[in-house]
């Protein structure tokens, strides 16, 4: 068993810090209707457009089932809209609409200003450093 206090260590505190992202990125995305699920899909969407809801699920690390209910909001809202038919197998893309991409043009920006607030007293070589030590971690584990 670990001898350091739970609050110092660092998987705890990459956890609060998880937390806190999340509840400072939610508490700025709510005058845009969208919670943090349903940035992180139209961000993935962005990034990699007509991706399938199963590649979605997988990028935005949530379950098939979340991601349909995310998917649901999203599409009622006219954000995006998904396929009638699949183009390849029985995967059907998903698009961002115009207005979707507006939305996250909208969120991008709130979303840079938390991260922002988050690294406010960190010289940029430690940013660096503290990015290039999670991917660390990240490889470590998978």
């Amino acid at each position: 068993m670990s001898s350091a206090p739970t609050g110092d260590r660092p998987g705890y505190l990459l956890k609060r810090a998880q937390q806190a992202l999340n509840q400072a990125c939610t508490d700025r995305l709510r005058p845009l209707e969208l919670s943090m699920s349903q940035y992180a899909v139209l961000r993935a969407l962005y990034d990699h457009p007509g991706a399938s809801s199963a590649e979605l699920a997988r990028i935005t690390f949530v379950t098939r089932q979340s991601l349909r209910d995310v998917l649901g909001g999203l599409r009622s809202a006219g954000l995006v809209t998904v396929a009638e038919q699949a183009s390849t197998g029985r995967a059907r893309p998903v698009a961002l609409t115009p207005a979707g991409q507006a939305r996250l043009d909208a969120a991008e920006e709130l979303v840079a200003q938390v991260e922002a607030q988050m690294l406010d007293t960190l010289p940029a070589d430690r940013r660096r450093d503290l990015a290039e030590l999670l991917r660390i971690c990240v490889g470590n584990l998978t």
